[in-house]
């Protein structure tokens, strides 16, 4: 009976998986032969290559999806979250040694940087690719292809904040419908040409590879569009856990990927002039429309799958502070992932229309593709060859074995798509650099202004010690918000020496960021009394959890020290970042980006949650 009733609970989660997890390498059979043959690099379509091709596909498929990512990476799991920042945390929370510290930072907030410019590629790539079905049914509609993509990314992006939920109901079963059609067509066309089977041998890819050396590795930027997507299953696996997305793709999605590029290659080895676009050509003409229609959802749902994502780490980066607080809004109060980040949304709305207007087909945005998807990759296999030492303590020839092989194959890929570069290649690098250089500025400018505060501060001890009987105290509680876990605020330095008085109580409240993606309740509060009514209190956030220090003082409670939210004043300090070239620490252009960055965060008071009626603020100003 447990389990029936455990297989009854596993399968709507695996259904959940398959309309979110595997959106984005679930469309790339709309593009990917039809690139690789007819792409910036034609490929005679002959049956030896033909044959290659396929199994080049097959065979990266195998190796980069269900070896690499599948199979090992995604044992590599932060407390069930997967992503490069939940990797990152894994390992620096592992290590002891500074300079790997350092250089594993730098790669895991580097492969963050990269997500971005592929967050918004794979929209602009996948949409215009289905919408471009439409120059099967008749070459007239050429003109709508544009225009039409337009609007349906406009009411994608302008439904976010509208909040996924009942949307997300159906992407599940659409997506479900899309496989099933996917591995219905290829096995169809598969039947009559059978030997199209052959490709399965990996011989055919080394004789390929062998008899055409330049060739192939001109294929293989293309070839990485069957692939892309790949990196997702480890992204998204703390929505819907490993074993769900494992049977998922071992049990449906790869056979049916697997089946439709085998029956688009059937179908090549039958008809060489269906390369104009195999995927649309492998249905009857009847159901031309309808696999359009069915295409433009799938690659809604796929886009939407990769917005999402990048909502969760925009999340991760803000509470692991490498951005600034921004708004952060919950859209359903039952499933706790479902958040819109305004600002990211409209970032990545911006560049996908640019990129749709600027590249104008789904064939030049495929020189963009695949540089970041093969970065991505490849810092990915360098972070969990770290994991192999420090956590699962393989041996060392096994780890040379393993990510040696995985990393020989991710160069290759990479260097392939660098070829990419001038055709299009420069834009998700550019995006890379630019999420790079804010990333790391706002991380940087941080710690100086930690630093400068602690400079200035007055350290508790001596602070209680000057403290004399002749302040005067009122009756409440005063919180004092504070990044620091040491030494007296500023705002509560301020506030004494302009209104020279104190309240009775005054407690000390530090909010932290774990390594880890949740925080127990039992482990969430750390409350230390002082003399002379002072409390230091340190709330502890996982980098998946949104902070909210009204219901997290509620805990005081149980530790005997009850906070009555609408009996208590909080003091928040706002810094008023001022750039200079104190000490010459971080660069006058970065110190100016991290003065804007400042000026525009989101309120301390807005972002803890606090009642904006309880709210003191004080300024101060430093200099960096």
């Amino acid at each position: 009976m447990s389990h029936d009733h455990s297989q009854k609970r596993l399968a709507p989660v695996v259904i959940a998986a398959i309309g979110v997890v595997f959106g984005d390498i679930g469309t790339s059979p709309l593009y990917a032969l039809k690139e690789i043959f007819n792409g910036h690099h034609p490929i005679d379509v002959t049956p030896d290559n033909i044959l290659g091709i396929l199994s080049m596909v097959f065979w990266s498929i195998m190796a980069l999806v269900t070896l690499k990512y599948v199979t090992v990476i995604m044992r590599a799991d932060n407390r069930g979250e997967g992503g490069s920042l939940a990797l990152l945390s894994l390992i620096t929370e592992n290590s002891r040694n500074r300079v790997v510290t350092w250089v594993i930072s730098l790669l895991g907030i580097f492969a963050a940087a990269l997500f971005y410019g592929d967050s918004m590629i794979t929209p602009a790539i996948s949409v215009l690719s289905a919408v471009e079905g439409l120059e099967i049914v008749s070459p007239d509609f050429k003109t709508y292809v544009l225009p039409i993509t337009l609007v349906i990314l406009t009411g994608l992006f302008f439904i976010q904040s509208r909040g996924t939920g009942t949307v997300g109901l159906f992407f599940g079963p659409v997506m479900v419908g899309w496989f099933g059609v996917l591995g219905v067509l290829g096995a169809l066309e598969i039947a009559r040409h059978p030997d199209v089977l052959a490709a399965l041998n990996p011989l055919y890819a080394a004789r390929f590879i062998l008899n055409h050396p330049g060739l192939a590795f001109l294929a293989l930027g293309s070839v990485v569009l069957a692939v892309t997507g790949g990196e997702a299953l480890y992204t998204d696996m703390g929505h819907f856990g490993r074993y769900p997305i494992r049977l998922a793709w071992f049990g449906f999605v790869m056979p049916a990927l697997v089946l439709n590029y085998f029956g688009q290659g059937a179908l090549l080895l039958n008809e060489p002039a269906a390369i104009e676009s195999p995927f649309f050509h492998l249905g009857p003409n009847w159901a031309l429309i309808p696999m359009v229609v069915l295409a433009t959802m799938a690659t809604v749902i796929a886009s939407q799958a990769v917005i999402s994502g990048a909502f969760s780490v925009a999340r991760q980066a803000v509470q692991m502070g490498f951005l600034p607080r921004m708004l952060i809004i919950h859209t359903s109060g039952k499933e706790e992932g479902q958040i819109y980040v305004p600002f990211t949304n409209w970032t990545l709305y911006f560049a996908v229309v640019a990129l749709v207007v600027g590249f104008g087909n789904s064939s030049n945005l495929a020189a963009a593709y695949g540089i970041a998807v093969t970065g991505t990759m490849l810092i990915d296999t360098v972070l969990v060859a770290f994991v192999m030492v420090l956590l699962w303590r393989w041996h060392p020839l096994v780890v040379t074995l393993v990510a040696g092989g995985f990393l020989i194959v991710d160069i290759a890929f990479f260097a392939a798509n660098a070829i990419k570069i001038p055709q299009g290649g420069w834009f998700p690098i550019v995006m890379a650099i630019v999420s790079f250089t804010v990333l790391t500025t706002w991380r940087r400018g941080r710690r100086l202004v930690r630093r400068e505060l602690a400079k200035q501060g007055v350290p508790m001890p001596a602070f209680l010690k000057m403290l004399g009987s002749d302040v005067h105290r009122v009756s409440g509680t005063a919180v004092f918000m504070t990044g620091s876990k040491e030494g007296v605020p500023a705002a509560l330095l301020h506030n004494l020496k302009h209104n020279q008085v104190l309240h009775e109580r005054v407690a000390l409240v530090t909010v932290e960021t774990t390594d880890t993606p949740y925080v127990n309740d039992l482990h969430r509060l750390y409350l230390h009394r002082m003399e002379k009514g002072f409390l230091r209190i340190v709330i502890r956030y996982g980098f998946m959890e949104d902070p909210d220090v009204p219901q997290a003082l509620e805990h005081c409670r149980r530790l005997g020290e009850p906070f009555e939210i609408m009996e208590t004043t909080f003091y928040v300090s706002r810094e008023t970042v001022i750039p200079g070239v104190l000490g010459r620490k971080i660069h006058p252009l970065r110190a100016r980006l991290f003065a804007f960055m400042s000026k525009n965060a989101t309120s301390a008071t807005d972002f803890f949650k606090i009642p904006n009626n309880r709210v003191v603020e004080l300024g101060t100003q430093l200099v960096i």
